[in-house]
């Protein structure tokens, strides 16, 4: 028996909660955004009548105000959006224990053993449609399939409000003329390279010759083909599962634009900090650092490197974060953010290769310090305890990105 998958996408989540609160506005184009102030000022997500003018979620706030003058602003209330994701969560819940979430605002279900108690998957997604609306006021679209690859391919088919189905006896007529970028994990710099090859939908990515996308993409050519094919055997994982943790990021858009090599290195020595507290409260180290970086014109570069010891240092993470940003950035413009991730976590106590120099011994040195600061922090507070670098510019010194680090809906980090 084949699988039953629904995706549920929460419409325009953010706005639409908002436009709930505040009834007044529900008849004006309105997009929630980030802070100017603090320089997050982008659309986070905008309503279905803001849409039309060229408003988009990534945004700048003035270039969305250039293409809708009359566009109504809010900042976000993240409890608020928590709570009615939350409340969705429950109405999913009452139909499976197999529930996936996609960030707030989209989840997927497998409903495989609830058709016998509820009848079949439509009839269930038309249910959890009707809930939404009228339990939370606000409307989803739901793909209907026997993948989640595919499932989420039919939430985002036709919007606002709607079921789309797509099984084996529609793919091919509703799925292959799509752009290759409706397909999930295909970002950007992949979509440039299967447009400079000439493939420009799913239909032709699923009909390629494997060998030419596993030499365009390596190993993600076979599996994006998969996809373009509507094969997936990932499961949905249930309400109880637990995600292991696989990497701690933090990134920051600073007070102002990092303009040389003294900022940067400050930057990312506040991040490593950060980042290195995280993973000593999971008591991890990892064994990957990655690097993020976006500049003022908000072209952006991410580039990682494998290190020799898992590691938790602070002073670790910043070296290698900051040779991968000397190697690989050029100074045409100056940086409005930039991020660091430790990936590829183990486990703290878990044995490694000894050294026949003093690497292992300089590193659990720093290890320790690192461990002493956190115990000053937490008792004192962050600033009580810095570093003599961070008194060169006490704008960028005086971040603390440990406890003012904002989650927003696009990530630094993808996937």
């Amino acid at each position: 028996m084949g699988r039953h998958i629904l995706h549920v996408d929460q419409n325009s989540f953010y706005a639409s909660i908002e436009m709930q609160r505040h009834p007044e506005l529900r008849d004006k184009p309105l997009a929630v955004c980030g802070s100017q102030e603090e320089r997050h000022g982008i659309v986070l997500t905008a309503n279905y009548i803001a849409k039309p003018y060229g408003v988009k979620t990534g945004m700048a706030i003035w270039q969305a105000r250039q293409h809708c003058p009359h566009l109504v602003t809010l900042p976000p209330d993240m409890a608020e959006y928590i709570r009615f994701s939350n409340m969705a969560r429950e109405i999913y819940e009452d139909y499976t224990d197999q529930i996936e979430p996609f960030g707030l605002d989209e989840s997927w279900l497998d409903v495989t053993g609830s058709v016998g108690l509820y009848g079949n998957p439509m009839h269930i997604a038309r249910e959890i449609s009707r809930r939404i609306k009228f339990e939370l006021g606000i409307t989803a679209s739901i793909g209907v399939s026997d993948n989640k690859i595919t499932a989420k391919l039919g939430s985002d088919y036709r919007k606002p409000d709607a079921i789309t189905r797509i099984e084996r006896d529609n793919y091919r007529e509703i799925v292959y003329p799509l752009p290759v970028e409706d397909l999930l994990y295909v970002g950007p710099t992949t979509s440039r390279k299967l447009r400079a090859a000439g493939i420009h939908t799913i239909g032709r990515l699923a009909e390629c010759p494997t060998e030419t996308l596993v030499r365009k993409l390596g190993k993600m050519g076979r599996v994006l083909q998969t996809f373009a094919l509507g094969l997936d055997p990932s499961p949905v994982q249930k309400t109880d599962h637990i995600r292991t943790i696989k990497s701690v990021g933090n990134s920051a858009t600073p007070p102002r634009n990092l303009e040389n090599q003294e900022d940067v290195k400050l930057m990312l020595l506040l991040l490593a900090e950060s980042v290195s507290s995280r993973m000593r409260e999971l008591a991890s180290k990892c064994t990957v650092v990655e690097l993020y970086v976006r500049d003022s014109t908000l072209n952006s570069i991410s580039r990682q490197q494998k290190l020799d010891a898992p590691t938790c240092s602070s002073h670790e993470i910043a070296q290698a974060a900051y040779g991968l940003f000397a190697l690989n950035y050029r100074w045409q413009n100056p940086i409005r953010s930039i991020g660091v991730r430790g990936s590829g976590l183990v486990d703290a106590s878990a044995g490694v290769q000894t050294s026949l120099y003093d690497d292992n011994s300089k590193r659990d040195k720093w290890e320790r310090i690192d461990a002493a600061v956190d115990r000053l922090r937490q008792r004192y507070g962050y600033h009580s305890v810095r570093r003599a670098r961070m008194y060169a510019d006490p704008l960028l010194g005086g971040i603390n990105p440990r406890d003012d680090h904002t989650v927003h809906p696009v990530g630094y980090f993808g996937g």
